[in-house]
């Protein structure tokens, strides 16, 4: 009767220990999009008894640099979108496991890769072609290590569709958007290489899409038009950069939904955001460093957070167009110096 008591007690830690495993990986990938969220399950538990589960198990580990664990986040487009395989959304995401803050950097797609000869959201996409998935993920790696002189541990890729998906799943996100603003050519998926029976403009490749200033609750398909729209004749809201604002804007804006009462008391969302990311989603993580990485979300979920983008012309300016850069138009480091990129990187990270 006792070994039965006793091998019912360990089924029910067993059973216990596997749900935040799970939510574990479920949690990194979640963190692909509102850093390190997806272990609600096992911070609504009491801590003393979650952090004796982990330790109890916890034979893995993880990357290290002086506290830190970092993650590239990359957004694609995905099916149905020219250059499906091609980084829309680029962010270099840095865990501390102490009280630093979390730290979200957003990267231009422009980027120019020197060892690559290449715009920075290309190489996913030849890594792909070169090596499978695996090697798409190697070289994203490396070449955001190569731009921002950081180590990159692990990658996540998503497509749109996840992410309006997840908001969806959600109940859609509020948003405040800071300046009205309207993208008369904002692409229509399917209609990439439409001829628009010989209309020049291709018009009918594109919709009109406008934001008026204000609070705004949207749904998944209003929230990847409003991060992704990049052409207005508003300067300031036509650029790679405005875009990198409005993603952390989002981003911030799915955290705090993920932790609102609303949803906290609701279990069954998060299952259901777990399994859209368990199937839809792309990553080197694999499964013995699930409990590490819970180990590493319970540290860093009460750090502050710091949200930020390479700028220019703090950080990066726009060179004139020459066979130098093969003729494209792309960002390179301020003044040519690789350094103005690391420093300000390194700055972040004490």
């Amino acid at each position: 009767m006792q070994l039965t008591r006793l091998s019912s007690f360990f089924n029910r830690i067993k059973r216990q220990l596997l749900s935040r495993v799970y939510l574990a990986r479920a949690l990194l990938l979640v963190v692909a999009i509102v850093l390190i969220t997806g272990t609600v399950f096992v911070l609504r538990a009491p801590a003393n008894l979650t952090y004796q589960l982990i330790r109890a198990v916890a034979s893995s580990s993880i990357p290290n640099h002086a506290g830190r664990t970092n993650f590239l986040i990359l957004g694609i487009g995905g099916e149905n979108h020219q250059g499906s395989d091609l980084t829309d959304s680029i962010i270099f995401l840095s865990v501390s496991r102490y009280r630093q803050p979390t730290v979200m950097l957003s990267i231009p797609r422009d980027l120019w890769v020197p060892s690559m000869r290449a715009k920075i959201n290309s190489t996913y996409h030849y890594g792909r072609v070169k090596a499978g998935t695996s090697g798409g993920l190697l070289l994203a790696k490396s070449s955001v290590s190569e731009i921002l002189g950081e180590p990159v541990d692990f990658a996540v890729v998503f497509d749109f569709a996840t992410f309006a998906q997840i908001i969806d799943t959600l109940g859609g996100i509020n948003v405040q958007i800071e300046k009205s603003f309207v993208d008369d050519r904002y692409p229509i998926a399917g209609r990439e290489t439409d001829l628009c029976e010989g209309d020049v403009d291709y018009k009918c490749r594109y919709e009109t899409i406008s934001f008026d200033q204000g609070l705004l609750h949207m749904d998944g398909s209003t929230a990847l038009k409003y991060v992704r729209s990049r052409y207005s004749a508003d300067l300031t809201e036509g650029t790679d950069f405005a875009r990198s604002r409005r993603q952390s804007q989002v981003i911030s804006a799915i955290k705090a939904k993920l932790f609102s009462q609303g949803i906290l008391t609701k279990p069954a969302v998060y299952r259901q955001i777990a399994t859209i990311l368990l199937t839809q989603t792309t990553t080197d993580i694999t499964s013995d460093q699930y409990i590490a990485l819970s180990r590493l979300a319970i540290s860093a979920r009460k750090n502050p957070q710091t949200t930020t983008a390479l700028i220019e012309p703090d950080h990066i300016y726009h060179p004139p167009v020459s066979p130098k850069y093969d003729n494209q138009w792309v960002l390179v480091p301020k003044g040519d110096d690789p350094h103005a990129i690391y420093d300000f990187v390194s700055s972040l990270l004490k």
